[in-house]
Parts: structure tokens; C-alpha cells; sequence
């Protein structure tokens, strides 16, 4: 497994941007698909985006397609996610994850391993 940390939350008005990262330590970092997931307040834990190992695939649940971008930089050990057009029902708390098969990704949360302890995202009307 790899431990992550996120960061880069915050609050936000309605159409601004944030970007998210999440650093991850160990050296097996670029072997591992990536990704993003959040959590509202009384809803269950979605999927966000996720990208492969390599970084030539990638997927977006049909919400933040569009308006979201995942990308990653396995010299540095991150992940990114890039969030523009945001809006109020984008709040939620934003969870990375990794998965050690890293040439499939999948939209299902159990399919992942490793999970950080996730940052507050707060889009305000």
C-alpha cells in the first residue's frame, strides 16, 4: 500500500476553481491507478474520476465530466484534481485512493487499497 495525503481544499464561490493534490510516499507510486471519490453530508461515498498507472486512460463520473481533470506526475509521487465551473452540489469531502493493479480503473470504491484521510471542498450559491 501507499500512504496518501490530500490537499488543496477550501471554500469556493459557485463557477470558481480549485485544484486538489495528493502526494503519495512509497516507490510504488507509479505502479498504482488513481482515484478520486467524495462524500456529502448523509450520501453515500461516490466516484469522482480515476486514471491509470501510466496516465493513458482515464474516466469521469458523468457529473464533473467536463468540468473536472485528473492527471498525475509520478516523478513528484501526486495526484491532481483539477475542478473548475464548480458548483454548490460539488461540496463534499474529496478522498483519493489507489489501487496496486494500475493498468485498470474502476468506479467502485472497495476496488481500492489505499485511501487518504481526505480534504473539505465547499462551493458556496
Amino acid at each position: 500500500q501507499v500512504q496518501l495525503v490530500e490537499s488543496g481544499g477550501g471554500l469556493v464561490q459557485a463557477g470558481g476553481s480549485l485544484r486538489l493534490s495528493c502526494a503519495a510516499s512509497g516507490r510504488t507510486f507509479s505502479s498504482y491507478a488513481m482515484g478520486w471519490f467524495r462524500q456529502a453530508p448523509g450520501k453515500e461515498r461516490e466516484f469522482v474520476a480515476a486514471i491509470t498507472s501510466s496516465g493513458s486512460s482515464t474516466d469521469y463520473s458523468d457529473s464533473v465530466k467536463g468540468r473536472f481533470t485528473i492527471s498525475r506526475d509520478n516523478a513528484k509521487n501526486t495526484v491532481y484534481l483539477q475542478m473548475n465551473k464548480l458548483k454548490p452540489e460539488d461540496t463534499a469531502v474529496y478522498y483519493c485512493a489507489g489501487r496496486g493493479d494500475g493498468g485498470y480503473i474502476y468506479r467502485t470504491a472497495r476496488r481500492y487499497d489505499s485511501w487518504g484521510q481526505g480534504t473539505q471542498v465547499t462551493v458556496s450559491s
